[in-house]
């Protein structure tokens, strides 16, 4: 069986222990390589929207060693057990993470071969230790244009007063997740919110301004 077969048998709603035994087959030599691997597990037949650098997603991932399959994070039970936010590309995940979440849809799932020097590099971070190779397993649930790019500053900022509070954040998400036919109660976007805001308010001011918003340095909102 090769190493796709394998991986579709993981089980994507409770994190799993991988042996050692079956890692050996999983780890080939095509991934000890220097560059991020990317293997699509499951991608729906609808794929879009694509993820791009800036762009807001909310995933579930695993985290393995590659040497021996040994299991050092997990997403479904770290904390409260929910879906993780971050924005794609600006480093709120490692390097090789950034990379292999690029061009990513809603409902698609990959395994992400990582190498040492991006993912925690010669001095590891415990439980990971130094020089490891990481393989992740990635399920997307959503992806949202910005909350990083120009057009999406303009569309969220409804009274057009150059700055983002919190009350034009969650009605911007809460509209996302109604064209996805996903509605959620109002608890679960006072969350995302919460953490949008303890990572882009850096001056805690309550709102977030252009220059926050604005990380890469484009051209003026």
């Amino acid at each position: 069986m090769h190493s796709g077969m394998m991986w579709r048998l993981v089980t994507w709603t409770m994190c799993v222990f991988i042996s050692s035994q079956l890692w050996s087959v999983w780890a080939t030599a095509a991934e000890l390589d220097s560059k991020v691997k990317v293997e699509v597990l499951f991608k729906p037949e609808q794929c879009t929207p694509r993820s791009k650098r800036g762009d807001l997603m909310n995933v579930h991932y695993d985290g393995f060693l590659a040497k021996d399959g040994s299991q050092f994070y997990c997403s479904r039970s770290d904390k409260t057990g929910h879906p993780q936010w971050f924005v794609l590309g600006v480093g709120q995940v490692i390097k090789g993470l950034d990379i292999g979440m690029m061009d990513m849809c809603p409902g698609e799932k990959r395994k992400i071969t990582v190498p040492p020097a991006l993912a925690f590099g010669e001095k590891g971070k415990d439980p990971v230790p130094p020089n490891a190779m990481v393989v992740f397993e990635v399920e997307a649930y959503m992806v949202s244009r910005g909350p990083r790019s120009m057009e999406a500053f303009r569309d969220i900022d409804r009274d057009k007063d150059k700055t983002l509070t919190k009350a034009e954040v969650k009605e911007h998400l809460k509209l996302d997740y109604a064209k996805e036919g996903k509605p959620r109660d109002d608890a679960f976007f006072e969350r995302i919110v919460a953490d949008i805001f303890r990572k882009s308010d850096n001056d805690r001011d309550g709102v977030i301004s252009t220059k926050e918003y604005n990380i890469y340095e484009h051209d003026e909102l």
